[in-house]
């Protein structure tokens, strides 16, 4: 098997559409070696994306009763994909960390925007494009770079192992301007954010969600030999938020990986993060 193995995806505590056992059964057909659950985690206000806090205990014995009930067949792994708000809540927060997970996704969908207030840029480009013109000053550098800082801002506070689609602003971001991604100011960006994902020594997910409808990897496919110089380690994960969809893009993805020359891929083994060469 091809290195079949998935640490991000979604199931009905969240944004999912289909009840975890669904997915765990998926994974075993496809033969998954381990497979993760990383529902949104609680925020401090509500959204129809997110875990609420009073389903945070169910979701927990939920995934760990599913590890026990298919121990024999695939290796389980329960993940929380843990939003970086503020200094205060973040994946390094008592909340996050005291409950017993595997491992937790840092990630960034909300940004301050020009009045102090957040703005979830994970939205379709239309309402992306409209949120720029009004609540960013149609300032998209501006906005990009933030998001970027924010970021970065994580990845100082710590307390997670892997990073949620690393530069998913760019899909976005290019749909108002193609050349964005290209540019100076984005690249000098991508490489100060990315010589700290190195520093750090988190893992890096290529996230694949986006590809089979939009031909996007989060990292951009143009950063790979980037991500291959600063020897950030790397994983490939879906993003799933439907059991058919637990395997999309991991081919096209390993095969952009290995023809950058990035030779293995991080995966839970026994519960511990073990390098595996890219078959």
């Amino acid at each position: 098997m091809r290195n079949l193995t998935n640490y991000h995806s979604h199931c009905s505590f969240c944004d999912g559409h289909a009840d975890p056992e669904v997915f765990v059964l998926e994974a075993i057909r496809q033969n998954f070696s381990s497979y993760g659950f990383s529902s949104h985690a609680p925020l401090p206000f509500s959204t129809h994306w997110s875990l609420k806090m009073d389903d945070l205990n169910n979701y927990v014995e939920t995934i760990l009763a599913l590890k026990k009930k298919y121990e024999s067949q695939i290796e389980l792994y329960l993940g929380l994909e843990i939003d970086y708000l503020t200094d205060s809540h973040n994946p390094s927060a008592d909340l996050f960390q005291n409950l017993p997970l595997d491992y937790r996704i840092g990630s960034v969908h909300l940004v301050e925007d020009a009045f102090g207030e957040l703005a979830d840029l994970d939205v379709k480009a239309d309402l992306f494009k409209e949120k720029i013109a009004t609540r960013f000053d149609n300032d998209l550098r501006r906005t990009v770079i933030a998001y970027f800082d924010k970021l970065m801002r994580m990845l100082d506070a710590g307390g997670f192992d892997i990073i949620g689609h690393a530069d998913k602003i760019s899909m976005n971001a290019s749909a108002c301007d193609p050349s964005v991604v290209s540019q100076n100011w984005y690249l000098a960006k991508i490489k100060e954010y990315f010589s700290l994902i190195a520093e750090k020594q988190v893992i890096m997910e290529i996230n694949t969600k986006a590809y089979p409808d939009k031909g996007f990897f989060f990292p951009n496919l143009n950063h790979f030999d980037l991500i291959r110089q600063l020897g950030i380690r790397v994983q490939v994960n879906s993003d799933a938020h439907y059991p058919e969809k637990i395997n999309d893009g991991r081919d096209a993805a390993l095969d952009s990986l290995k023809s950058a020359g990035i030779k293995e891929v991080w995966e839970l083994h026994k519960g511990v993060w073990t390098p595996v060469a890219i078959r």
